[in-house]
């Protein structure tokens, strides 16, 4: 998740061809600097490869991505905040971000969630994300937290609202821990079996 990105504007929601044309640019540069990070190391990639790669102007990286730590870092966290305000209003805090991770998915390919743990491993992995990336997560927590407060009628700053946000994250994160070591977990179905263990408390069997 990343709390750097908006997502693009559209007319009622549908995006125009200009717009289609920009998040398809997009995504191949993304796919392409992923693609280069695994093979060479992060490190080791410029942003003049990942360029050349794509078949863009380095400066249209840059304007798709204004660091090269953003090109880790942006990923589907504008979709989930749209499939979170979709959610019925009845529904607890943890099940309305359950739910909405469940319409996120859905509608992921096998390869969009192999390029998301490539990310997860990556902002887990490389020392010079590693500060990005907890600016990152504060991001998301304080998005998280505004948006559940205005669900609930509550101010962001709401010391209830607060706790079920950094629940919610740190159990997010502790499975991203986890699906970095075993690549071959079934994400999203570890994740809202984790999310359903939170919206019931949290029980530890005896």
């Amino acid at each position: 998740m990343s709390g750097r990105e908006e997502p693009l504007p559209g007319e009622c929601g549908v995006m125009s061809l200009r717009e289609r044309k920009k998040a398809k640019t997009r995504a191949l540069i993304q796919k392409e600097a992923l693609r280069l990070f695994r093979d060479q190391g992060y490190a080791a990639t410029t942003v003049e490869q990942i360029a050349e790669a794509a078949e863009v102007a380095p400066s249209t990286v840059f304007r798709y991505f204004p660091t090269k730590e953003d090109l880790v870092l942006m990923d589907q966290f504008p979709p989930f905040m749209e499939a979170l305000q979709a959610v019925p209003p009845d529904l607890n805090p943890v099940h309305a971000v359950r739910a909405a991770m469940l319409a996120v998915t859905a509608q992921q390919s096998a390869e969009e969630l192999a390029d998301s743990l490539e990310r997860e491993k990556l902002m887990l992995t490389v020392p010079e994300l590693w500060a990005a990336g907890l600016e990152n997560v504060t991001g998301v927590v304080r998005t998280l937290q505004q948006h559940l407060a205005a669900r609930e009628g509550r101010s962001p700053d709401d010391p209830e609202i607060r706790n079920v946000a950094g629940a919610i994250v740190g159990v997010i994160i502790a499975l991203w821990f986890d699906w970095v070591r075993n690549p071959d977990m079934d994400g999203p179905a570890e994740l809202d079996k984790a999310l359903t263990h939170l919206d019931a408390g949290l029980p530890v069997r005896r």
